[in-house]
């Protein structure tokens, strides 16, 4: 192995790790945006916490869980607590064939496991416990998210199938997804969401560019997200990957915009940023495999999706205040799925195992959150109560706001004078 071209790859996936890591700022940065002032820091707190068990669970069981290194056809596998770094240059030079070291492996790895307790946060925001979140997210990012991405990533069953997913349109995102789905059915929806009358009542998110900064920043970290998973520095793989995902995030954007103004009559913001989101999803699990024009038409059939999938979940009455099953619950199954109908690995043989491999990891994790969240729901209870809900949970569960007390605008009289200049 050539020394130079061995510490080139070690340093991109170190560099794209980091780009991993932004996005969690992004995930933050976009949630704050669509929840009311009262929630900011609440949503905050979180995210900040979820990175932090996100780290030290997978160094304590999940990366040995998801990369058992034995278990290879297998569903579940476990190599120890902590980690073992390989004797001599097994860590190094002679680790994933040259590609970087172990240390490396960990941390790029590490990077993905808190994203999909992230998805849950936004989903159950505004009136979740504090501390059944964080239990919850705790176990879930433990156990749960690294076993089914062993079936995959760690040699399991579903690679042993023929299952793709380059870099977790199912196993992070779809994940992240069902988790946030089954938690939402048993934490119900906000106070005043929806009337007795059947009326849906919109609760917008006090900031829109707080969360247009969060979509661009998760935008911008996703070139690490897919481009990392080339796992070396490749030259033409890792500029195909940022052309595919830069352009399938485009096309999302331009998806959700068309149809949301079709069906709603509006210029819908918050539908372009999710829209983005849903493209940059939809190409995750391919974006290796396709063309430049395949990109766009999965990027542009994702963010299509989005709006149909928020109207077709507010109608059953389920209450996601950013989205997060629309984005990565419904289009982590659609670019799943556009692997066996686009590029390199196209083909009905293909469809059906992307088809009941995103299906049996759906069962899987949607059982483990709605058991977990269901045994804290009876013991320590997971909604507050209808005055903290009422109050805002910033006040009521951290004794501190966002903002300094007063009106969020400066009263109408400045503007129109402003706008008659």
């Amino acid at each position: 192995m050539n020394e130079a071209l061995f510490t080139v790859n070690n340093l991109w996936i170190l560099i794209a790790a980091t780009l991993v890591f932004i996005m969690h700022l992004g995930f933050a940065t976009l949630e704050a945006g669509l929840v009311r002032r009262k929630n900011v820091v609440n949503i905050l707190f979180k995210n900040a916490m979820i990175i932090a068990i996100g780290l030290l669970t997978y160094y304590i069981v999940g990366f040995n869980l998801m990369y058992p290194g034995t278990n290879a056809g297998g569903f579940f596998g476990f190599a120890g607590f902590g980690l073992h770094l390989p004797e001599g240059e097994a860590g190094g030079m002679a680790y994933a064939d040259g590609a970087y070291t172990y240390w490396t492996d960990f941390i790029f790895q590490a990077m993905f496991a808190a994203t999909a307790a992230t998805i849950v946060s936004g989903a159950v925001a505004e009136r979740i416990k504090l501390e059944a979140f964080l239990l919850f997210a705790t176990v879930f990012v433990a156990i749960s998210y690294p076993i089914t991405g062993m079936w995959k990533w760690g040699g399991g069953w579903l690679d042993a199938a023929g299952f793709y997913d380059f870099a977790g349109s199912t196993l992070v995102h779809a994940v992240g997804g069902w988790a946030a789905l089954a938690s939402v059915l048993l934490l119900g929806p906000r106070l005043g969401k929806y009337g007795k009358d059947g009326k849906i009542k919109p609760i917008p998110g006090h900031s829109m560019p707080l969360a247009t900064i969060g979509v661009m920043l998760l935008w911008f970290g996703w070139f690490g997200f897919n481009g990392g998973s080339v796992l070396s520095a490749d030259p033409m793989a890792v500029s195909l990957v940022f052309v595919t995902t830069a352009l399938a995030g485009a096309a999302g954007a331009i998806g959700a915009f068309i149809l949301s103004r079709l069906l709603f009559g509006a210029y819908d913001l918050s539908m372009v940023l999710n829209g983005i989101l849903g493209g940059l999803v939809g190409i995750t699990a391919g974006a290796d495999l396709m063309s430049p024009g395949e990109a766009i038409v999965i990027g542009l059939i994702a963010g299509a999706i989005i709006p149909l999938a928020v109207v077709f979940f507010d109608r059953i009455r389920i209450d996601d205040p950013v989205g997060a099953t629309s984005v990565h619950l419904v289009c982590g199954i659609w670019g799943t799925l556009a692997v066996g109908i686009f590029g390199a690995k196209a083909g009905w043989q293909q469809l059906w195992v992307q088809l009941y491999g995103t299906l049996a990891i759906g069962a899987f994790t949607f059982l483990f959150a709605f058991v977990l969240m269901y045994l804290l729901k009876i013991t320590i209870g997971i909604r507050v109560s209808e005055e903290m809900e009422i109050k805002g949970l910033d006040i009521t569960e951290h004794d501190l706001e966002a903002y300094e007390p007063g009106p969020a605008t400066e009263p109408s009289l400045q503007f129109s004078s402003m706008a008659s200049v």
